[in-house]
C-alpha cells in the first residue's frame, strides 16, 4: 500500500508519423487565423484565458484565485498556454498538422520577447505577463519541445523517460510560476516543483486511463505493465478487470507518491514556514499538490482500480481542500 498520503493538459498521448517537412510560414499563419479563438478573445485576452481554463481545467481555475489579483491574469495566460500545447496532441489529425501549430507557438514566444505579439488572444496575454515578470523565453521553449518530441514518441517504455518529458512539461510550467512570483531562486521551490511536476503528471494519466485505454492507448510504461504481465488489448477490452493492471496502476501510482512525498519533505529539511510548512508567497504554486494528492488517497481507497466511477467523478470537496491547503501550507 501506499505510506499515508497525510505523511506524505497532459493529455491523451497518440502514436503520429513523424512529419519529414517543416511548415512554411505562410502554412503557420494560416493556421493560426483559422485557430478556435474570436475577435471577443483578442479584445480582451486576460477574460478569453480565464474562461478557457475555467472550462477545460477547473482545477487550475480554483487554484488561480489564490495568486495575487495583479498576477491572476498573468497566471491564466501561463495556464491556458499549457493547455492549449497539452491539447495539441490529441486534437490533430496528423504530426505535420501537430507541428504547424507547435511552430506558430514556436514563433509566437519569439515576437513576444521582441515586443511583436501575433494577434492570438493567449500570445497577447502572455505579452501582458512578461511585461509584469521576467517569464524566461527558454522555459516556454522547453515545454514548445516536449510536446513536439511526444508526436513522435507518444508512449514511454520506462518511468526515467516518463519523468524526463513530465520534468520538461509540468515542471518547467511550475518554473514559469515561480518566476511569476519572483521565487526562482529559490532551490528549495525549484527542486520541490520539479518533484511535483512529475507526481501531477502521474496522477493526470492516471486518472484518464480509461480514457486512453477506450482509444486503445496504454499510458502506463511498458517497464511497469510487463512486470505485472499486462496484456494492453485485454486492458483495452476489460478495462480494470485485466489481468495485473491494478499491480501496475499501483506501482506507477507509488511513483507519483514518492515525488508528491520528495516535494514536501524539501520544505521540512530546509525548514520551510513555521513546522516545515510552505511559505503563503509560494503557495499558489504548490496547491497543485492537493489535486494530486486527492486522487491519489481516493485511488488507495478503491484497491487502485483505475476504472472505478467512484475515482472519475470529481471531489466536490476539493475547492474546500484547496483552500485549507493555502492556509494552512500543507499541499
Amino acid at each position: 500500500m501506499l505510506r499515508p498520503l497525510q505523511q506524505s493538459l497532459r493529455l491523451p498521448y497518440r502514436p503520429l508519423r513523424t512529419a519529414r517537412l517543416l511548415p512554411s510560414v505562410s502554412a503557420v499563419r494560416s493556421l493560426a487565423t483559422h485557430s478556435s479563438h474570436s475577435e471577443a478573445g483578442v479584445a480582451d485576452p486576460a477574460a478569453y484565458c480565464k474562461d478557457y481554463v475555467r472550462k477545460r481545467d477547473y482545477e487550475s481555475y480554483l487554484i488561480g484565485g489564490f495568486y495575487p489579483r495583479h498576477l491572476q491574469g498573468p497566471f491564466f495566460a501561463l495556464r491556458a498556454f499549457y493547455v492549449e500545447l497539452a491539447s495539441i496532441q490529441d486534437n490533430v489529425t496528423n504530426s505535420m498538422i501537430g507541428k504547424m501549430r507547435l511552430q506558430f507557438w514556436r514563433d509566437a514566444i519569439k515576437s513576444i520577447a521582441d515586443g511583436r505579439p501575433p494577434q492570438h488572444p493567449i500570445a497577447l496575454a502572455l505579452y501582458d505577463a512578461s511585461q509584469r515578470a521576467n517569464l524566461p523565453a527558454y522555459h516556454f521553449r522547453r515545454i514548445i519541445d516536449a510536446r513536439d518530441a511526444e508526436l513522435h514518441t507518444p508512449t514511454h517504455l520506462t518511468v526515467e523517460s516518463l519523468t524526463r518529458h513530465a520534468e520538461s512539461t509540468a515542471s518547467t510550467y511550475f518554473y514559469l510560476l515561480l518566476s511569476l512570483l519572483n521565487l526562482s531562486s529559490s532551490d528549495t521551490f525549484s527542486h520541490a516543483a520539479s518533484h511535483l511536476g512529475v507526481a501531477q503528471t502521474i496522477q493526470v494519466l492516471l486518472r484518464a486511463l480509461p480514457y486512453h485505454a477506450s482509444k486503445g492507448r496504454m499510458i502506463i510504461p511498458a517497464e511497469i505493465t510487463a512486470r505485472h504481465g499486462v496484456r494492453q488489448e485485454d486492458v483495452f477490452r476489460r478495462g480494470g478487470n485485466a489481468d495485473g493492471i491494478s499491480d501496475a496502476v499501483f506501482e506507477f501510482a507509488t511513483v507519483a507518491n514518492d515525488n508528491l512525498l520528495t516535494a514536501r519533505e524539501m520544505f521540512k529539511q530546509s525548514g520551510g514556514g513555521e513546522g516545515g510548512t510552505v511559505p503563503r508567497v509560494a503557495m499558489p504554486v504548490f496547491l497543485y499538490g492537493l489535486p494530486t494528492r486527492d486522487y491519489l488517497g481516493r485511488l488507495e481507497a478503491v484497491n487502485f482500480d483505475a476504472f472505478a466511477p467512484s475515482v472519475q467523478l470529481r471531489d466536490w470537496k476539493l475547492p474546500w481542500k484547496i483552500w485549507r491547503g493555502y492556509y494552512k501550507g500543507d499541499f
